[in-house]
C-alpha cells in the first residue's frame, strides 16, 4: 500500500523537504519545537551540510537537542536559543531551505507564541538570503489565541512579494473542520 501524503500539513512539509533538500545543503528550523523538522533537515544534508535551528525555548532547544544526539545528527545541527528574526547574527551562508510551524510549542506553554512581527522579519531575512530556487515553508497553525492575527498578516505580508521573484502557493484542507494547519511555500525565482 502506497503512503498517502494528504493528510496533514506536517506531511506536507515533510515531502517538499524530501524533495527539494540534498546533501550538502543549508537548512534552517526557524521554530524547532521538539526537533522533528530538525532531524528531517539533519538526515537530508547529510555530513557535508548544516542545519541552523531556532527557538525562543529554552525547553525546545533542550528538547531538540535530545532528539538529535538520540539520532547521532547533533554534528551537523547548530541549535541557537534567539528569535527567528535574529538569524543573521548567526548565519552568513545562502540558505537552500527553511521552514517554520507558526503557533505554540506543543506539550508546552501554549501561552508562549509566534507574533506576525517577528515571524515576518524572520521570513524576510530568509527570503533575502534563500539561493535561487530555495523554498521557504511555512506551517501555519492558526487555532489558538493570536493565531488568526498572524495568519492574516502573514498572508498579507505574502501578497506583497514580486512574482517576478517569488512564487508563493498556498496549499489548504477545505474541508476539514476546526482552523486546520495549512502550509505556505515560497520559491525564490531566477532573475
Amino acid at each position: 500500500m502506497s503512503k498517502k501524503y494528504l493528510t496533514k500539513a506536517t506531511d506536507l512539509a515533510k515531502y517538499i523537504i524530501d524533495k527539494k533538500l540534498k546533501e550538502g545543503m543549508i537548512a534552517v528550523d526557524a521554530t524547532v519545537g521538539n526537533g522533528n523538522d530538525t532531524l528531517e533537515l539533519a538526515k537530508r544534508i547529510g555530513t557535508s551540510g548544516k542545519v541552523f535551528g531556532f527557538d525562543i525555548q529554552k525547553l525546545a532547544i533542550e528538547n531538540t537537542k535530545d532528539l538529535l544526539v538520540k539520532n547521532n545528527m547533533e554534528d551537523r545541527v547548530q541549535l541557537i536559543c534567539d528569535s527567528h528574526e535574529n538569524l543573521l547574527q548567526y548565519i552568513d551562508q545562502k540558505i537552500d531551505i527553511a521552514i517554520f510551524n507558526l503557533g505554540y510549542l506543543p506539550k508546552g506553554d501554549h501561552s508562549i507564541i509566534t507574533k506576525p512581527e517577528s515571524t515576518i522579519k524572520g521570513m524576510e531575512c530568509i527570503l533575502d538570503n534563500l539561493n535561487e530556487k530555495g523554498i521557504l515553508i511555512v506551517v501555519v497553525y492558526y487555532g489558538h489565541v493570536g493565531g488568526q492575527e498572524e495568519k492574516e498578516e502573514v498572508e498579507k505580508y505574502l501578497e506583497t512579494l514580486n512574482q517576478k521573484r517569488f512564487t508563493v502557493l498556498k496549499m489548504d484542507f477545505i474541508n476539514q473542520k476546526n482552523n486546520p494547519p495549512f502550509v505556505l511555500c515560497i520559491e525564490k525565482d531566477n532573475f
